[in-house]
């Protein structure tokens, strides 16, 4: 039997092996008892550490990211990168009995106006700014080359009281001590608003060689019934340059000088800033927004104010005023120095002058006894009808004359025939009418005087806020149309409804327009040879003007067709006194005939020179 020897290589392998056989079970974990007290602390403090651990980093992935955002907007805003850091969204409120603002801490602007007491055509709130329809931007540069706008930087707000007037200043800060604020003080009772824009401690941030420029638009919002008689005839950009009143119409641009004060009005109602330094070089344009009359819209049109701000001393500083309200006369008066009343649209020249002279205090005297606006119009309309009395007298006087000499007239028309004798008749017409103390002009006198009467009253009473919404009969708002019937389809220049008071008053001028027929018809000489007979259009006349004031006034203010609806009415009945109770044609012959015996009077130069040209007329007529 074979001996086996002793192997050194298998031992040192035994050895090897069973070295890393005790290595790996001395490196193992042993099992966890739940039993054991420090394992349960270590199971609670282990998930402790996690936290913290977790903790630490959204800690340090918020100050990274804070710290990354920080470095950002001292890039994008430099110097102003302080208020963006500590921006805060939000708003500020003033208000008073008439007027609330809301005023948002981004741009510092006005983000709402809504003038109380008063509502839309369909019963709404009346905001004049609301869901950023307004826009009020400084743009400028500074001195580590940024160029910014205020709308998209945000203001830190503080609100104070003085007495009974609110404050609302908002500062679009560089530090404690360096800022720009807009400063808002609204009193009570007040539609008008101090605003001021300054700067502080920042001459050193504000680059003078970049220009700073003020934008101030607006969308006007449509807020009356007559979308057409509101955006066409009554929604304006108005303003005072170089002490003068002036508008722009829509689709308009102009640049202006020494500007006062700017005015988006909007028919009843304006957005107006008035600043106490006038700007130079600004731009103000207005925009038409509605495409078509017809489909109903949000906005009538654009307002846009682009002017630069000129810095004092390195620093801004503007004090100006904010109007949102009525565009009433009586209420801008009461701001004097402004002209503001100016923008109420009363009409130029001497149609102005009777609104604010004459028929707003009738007006006012009259609203101060009475609460019915129809009344009011009705007892105004009395007024002036008696006032001008004198000149429908005058007119029926001068028919009456005519009347009396016409076959005078007559016969020297048969006594020189032909056109060869027209200047020959003439003289010989003019002569008889001058013996009988009768003048052509004294017909027509009358008749232009009452013209300025009419055109005045055509801006008053579609302009009068009192009458905005307020009712008479049928009317529901003696401001707009009063519809009776809404057709199903729209005729050219009339429109898609039926109103009353355009047809009755249509009708009453047809009536005064026949009666005053043959009243024309005694005023006219006898038609001579070769001249038109005035007669056949006066003829035409008395069915056109109805049929023109039907279709014109069917859109316009209902407190218009009423007072030319009562008016005419009572003019016929003051012509039908007059031609009976008050004209006596036999005195009136009687007269004529003793002025025709008096020596003629010297006449003047004027009709010396007229009568001598006359005669060379007629000697070159006869040589020819």
């Amino acid at each position: 039997m074979e001996q086996k020897k002793f192997d050194v290589n298998s031992f040192i392998g035994m050895i090897l092996l069973g070295g890393i056989i005790f290595w790996w079970m001395s490196t193992q974990e042993p099992a966890i008892d739940a039993t054991n007290d420090t394992t349960d602390t270590e199971i609670v403090a282990s998930p402790e550490s996690n936290n913290n651990t977790s903790n630490a980093f959204v800690n340090n992935t918020v100050v990274e990211n804070d710290s990354i955002k920080q470095r950002n907007l001292k890039n994008q805003l430099g110097a102003f990168a302080e208020s963006a850091i500590n921006a805060s969204e939000g708003f500020s409120v003033l208000e008073n009995e008439v007027v609330k603002l809301t005023i948002n801490n981004k741009g510092g602007q006005i983000k709402e106006a809504l003038v109380k007491n008063f509502k839309t055509y369909d019963s709404l709130p009346l905001y004049l700014i609301k869901d950023n329809n307004a826009s009020f931007n400084i743009n400028f540069g500074t001195t580590d080359n940024r160029i910014l706008n205020t709308k998209d930087l945000f203001f830190a707000p503080t609100i104070t009281t003085n007495g009974d007037i609110q404050i609302v200043s908002m500062k679009l800060k560089v530090s404690e001590t360096q800022f720009l604020e807009y400063r808002y003080e609204m009193k009570p009772k007040e539609y008008m608003v101090n605003f001021s824009i300054r700067s502080q401690g920042l001459s050193n941030v504000i680059n003078r060689a970049n220009p700073i420029n003020l934008d101030w638009s607006l969308k006007a919002y449509r807020n009356e019934k007559s979308m057409k008689t509101e955006n066409t005839m009554y929604t304006n950009f108005y303003y005072k340059a170089a002490d003068e009143v002036d508008y722009i119409n829509a689709g308009k641009s102009e640049v202006l000088n020494d500007v006062d004060w700017v005015a988006y009005k909007q028919h009843f109602f304006a957005t107006n800033l008035l600043s106490d330094t006038p700007f130079n070089n600004a731009t103000i344009t207005s925009t038409d927004l509605v495409l078509n009359e017809e489909i109903d819209t949000v906005f009538t049109k654009r307002f846009e104010l682009k002017t630069p701000l000129e810095l004092s001393n390195g620093e801004l500083n503007y004090n100006m005023k904010w109007f949102y309200g009525p565009n009433d006369y009586n209420l801008l008066t009461t701001y004097e120095g402004t002209d503001l009343a100016d923008s109420a649209d009363l009409g130029w020249g001497i149609f102005g002058f009777l609104n604010r002279v004459v028929f707003y205090p009738v007006f006012n005297f009259l609203q101060g006894f009475l609460s019915n606006f129809g009344l009011i119009i009705i007892l105004m309309t009395i007024v002036v009808r008696l006032i001008m009395s004198p000149l429908v007298y005058k007119s029926y006087l001068s028919s009456a004359k005519m009347k009396v000499i016409r076959p005078e007239l007559t016969a020297l028309n048969e006594k020189y025939p032909g056109k060869e004798n027209a200047m020959k008749r003439q003289q010989e017409t003019m002569a008889v009418q001058r013996k009988a103390g009768v003048s052509m002009m004294s017909g027509c006198i009358p008749a232009l005087l009452q013209m300025p009467v009419f055109f005045a009253l055509f801006k008053f009473f579609p302009t009068n806020l009192a009458l905005r919404q307020e009712g008479f009969l049928w009317a529901n708002d003696l401001s707009s149309y009063d519809m009776i019937y809404q057709l199903p389809f729209t005729v050219p220049f009339y429109g898609d409804h039926v109103s009353l008071f355009p047809i009755l008053a249509s009708i009453a001028i047809f009536f005064y327009m026949k009666m005053n027929q043959s009243q024309q018809a005694n005023m006219q000489a006898p038609a001579q040879e070769g001249m038109p007979d005035m007669s056949k259009m006066m003829k035409y006349m008395i069915y056109f003007s109805p049929i023109m004031m039907l279709f014109f006034f069917n859109n316009y203010a209902s407190s218009l067709s009423l007072y030319y609806f009562v008016s005419n009415l009572l003019t016929i009945a003051i012509m039908l006194v007059i031609k009976n109770y008050v004209i006596d044609e036999d005195k009136i012959h009687a007269q004529i005939e003793e002025n025709k015996k008096k020596p003629e009077k010297k006449k003047s130069q004027f009709r010396q020179k007229i009568d001598n040209a006359m005669k060379q007329a007629q000697e070159q007529q006869k040589k020819k």
